[in-house]
């Protein structure tokens, strides 16, 4: 019994073995097909170190890849200088960037501004004179802001308005002196304003609206040119026109009064001269034949005017 039992165990053992072996078959076949064109063969050894360091290497670089992508500019550009200085030592001042040539947009209009812009400055145009001009553009040239702190040196500043001066009315309702705010008393005035301008000496008339005290210090040296209003000419312009017109229109009537009173008055000598007449036509015919008529002088009619206008004229 114990003989035929030890057999049938050593059967079974080997029964196993064929089919484990049979599985290692069909997993290396399965392998075989599922195998990718690209993908590498499986060592089944331990890896080797240097390949093991490309490996993590890989991962880091990817994992640093992943990193630096979710960070913005700034946050790169502070990372990289920080790893610098760790890895190759320094200090963070070194990589600060000196700010004394900033420029800011004012700036840049201060250096290119010009109070009038010519044909010829428009040549060989640059952004930052383009900027300068744009913001030329924007001003309104009617009236100017003045500054008359230096008026006992004779000397001015003159620029334009900007849009919420002539929303304010300051320059033309109120008085166009830099620190003054007064709207009673305003004088229009128009000055030849000299300037230098990136070394070049210039002149531009320009309008001024001043309060009394301002035009005063305005013509502290010599009097400027006042601008009076066009309504006010007019208004004095019919004033003289409608005088002159009196003056012509009373002339006239004088004239027309004269020539009527000479008109009468040689009606009347006419009328006269008539009755004269009648009363020695009259008589003579009473002595017509008592002898000869006398010898008189008639007047012409112009010698009779001429009579008349000097007794008027005496």
């Amino acid at each position: 019994m114990h003989g035929h039992g030890g057999y049938d165990s050593d059967f079974s053992d080997d029964e196993h073995c064929g089919e484990s072996s049979k599985r290692k078959k069909r997993t290396a076949e399965d392998d075989l097909l599922l195998k990718k064109p690209f993908q590498k063969e499986k060592d089944g050894k331990v890896v080797h170190k240097q390949v093991a360091a490309e490996l993590l290497d890989r991962e880091e670089a990817r994992n640093r890849r992943f990193h630096l992508i979710a960070m913005d500019a700034y946050q790169r550009h502070t990372k990289f200088v920080n790893d610098y200085i760790l890895y190759y030592g320094g200090k963070k001042e070194d990589f600060r960037r000196s700010r004394e040539n900033d420029k800011t947009d004012m700036d840049v209009i201060r250096e290119n501004h010009r109070f009038l812009w010519n044909e010829e400055d428009e040549m060989d145009m640059n952004w930052e004179k383009r900027l300068a001009k744009k913001y030329y553009d924007k001003l309104f040239k009617e009236y100017c802001i003045a500054d008359l702190s230096r008026y006992k040196e004779n000397k001015f500043g003159f620029r334009w308005r900007v849009e919420k001066e002539v929303i304010s009315g300051k320059g033309q309702f109120c008085c166009g002196n830099k620190y003054c705010d007064k709207k009673e008393g305003l004088r229009s005035w128009e000055v030849n304003f000299g300037y230098i301008e990136h070394g070049e000496k210039r002149n531009a008339l320009v309008k001024l609206r001043l309060c009394q005290e301002c035009s005063f210090k305005l013509n502290f040296h010599h009097r400027r040119k006042e601008v009076k209003s066009k309504k006010r000419k007019d208004k004095t312009k019919d004033c003289g026109e409608s005088s002159h017109k009196k003056s012509r229109l009373s002339s006239v009537e004088e004239t027309a009064k004269k020539k009527d009173k000479a008109h009468s008055s040689l009606m009347k000598s006419e009328n006269s001269i008539n009755r004269n007449s009648d009363e020695e036509e009259s008589t003579s015919e009473s002595e017509l034949w008592k002898g000869p008529l006398p010898e008189t002088d008639e007047k012409s009619q112009e010698e009779e005017f001429d009579e008349y206008f000097q007794d008027l004229f005496l």
